[in-house]
C-alpha cells in the first residue's frame, strides 16, 4: 500500500510540471565550399507540372502586424542606407548595393528580390514533392540572409531560372560568394543538383579555395 501511495504522489507531481516539447536541433554548419558541394545529392531535374503560382509569394513576412510583406522586409534589411517606412509599409529613400553587378541603387522600385535558387530550379530539384506550405516557406525564406537578395532588375532577369552551370553574376569578383550562397541554399532546403550543375560548382570550388559555406537546415 505504501508503494502504491508513493507512486500516486509521483504521478501527481509529474502532472504539475510544465509540459515542454523539445524541438529537434538544427545547428548551423560551416564547411569549405569544396566539401559543401559533395553534400549535394545528385539527381536529374524535371520541370513537369511547374507553375510559379505553386510558390505563394510575397506573403505577410516575419511580422504580419507591421504591414510589410517579404519583399519589403528584404529591402529594409539589406539597405545600406535605410529607407523611411511609412503607412502600409510604403518605403521612400534608401540606398542599396546590388552585389551581382556592383551597382548602387537609390530606389527600391529599381530592385528585384532574387530567390538565390530560383523557384523553377527549386521545383526541378525536389520542391515539386513538397506541400504548398513548405513551398510558401521557401519562397519567403527570411531565416537565412542568403536565400533572398535585393539586386538590380536587369541582373535578376539576366539570371532568370538558370543555375551556375548556365549563369554567374556579371561581376567576376563575386563568383565565389555567389556559388557559396547557391550551395548554402540548396543544402538548407535539401535540394538536389544535376550533373552539369555539380560540375560547375566543383570547378568554382577549385578557384575559390578559401571560400566557406554556412547553412542551417530549414525546419
Amino acid at each position: 500500500m505504501f508503494t502504491t501511495v508513493l507512486r500516486g504522489l509521483a504521478a501527481a507531481s509529474l502532472a504539475l510540471l510544465p509540459l515542454t516539447v523539445s524541438a529537434p536541433a538544427h545547428a548551423a554548419e560551416t564547411l569549405p565550399l569544396s566539401e559543401a558541394v559533395t553534400r549535394l545529392p545528385v539527381a536529374a531535374e524535371s520541370r513537369d507540372g511547374y507553375t510559379r503560382d505553386a510558390f505563394r509569394h510575397w506573403n505577410a513576412g516575419a511580422d504580419p502586424s507591421d504591414g510589410c510583406n517579404t519583399r519589403a522586409e528584404v529591402l529594409i534589411a539589406e539597405a545600406a542606407d535605410p529607407p523611411a517606412v511609412g503607412a502600409n509599409c510604403r518605403l521612400t529613400g534608401g540606398r542599396w548595393w546590388s552585389y551581382y553587378d556592383q551597382t548602387w541603387v537609390t530606389s527600391g522600385s529599381g530592385l528585384d528580390i532574387d530567390h538565390m535558387t530560383p523557384l523553377a530550379e527549386a521545383w526541378d530539384s525536389g520542391a515539386s514533392a513538397w506541400s504548398a506550405q513548405r513551398r510558401e516557406a521557401y519562397a519567403n525564406d527570411l531565416g537565412a540572409d542568403t536565400s533572398l537578395v535585393a539586386v538590380t532588375a536587369r541582373s535578376n532577369r539576366s539570371k532568370s531560372d538558370r543555375d551556375p552551370a548556365q549563369w554567374l553574376p556579371p561581376a567576376a569578383e563575386v563568383h565565389c560568394r555567389y556559388v557559396a550562397e547557391w550551395t548554402a541554399t540548396k543544402l538548407r532546403w535539401a535540394l538536389s543538383a544535376d550533373e552539369a550543375e555539380v560540375a560547375a560548382l566543383r570547378e568554382a570550388a577549385v578557384d575559390c579555395p578559401a571560400q566557406t559555406v554556412t547553412f542551417e537546415p530549414a525546419v
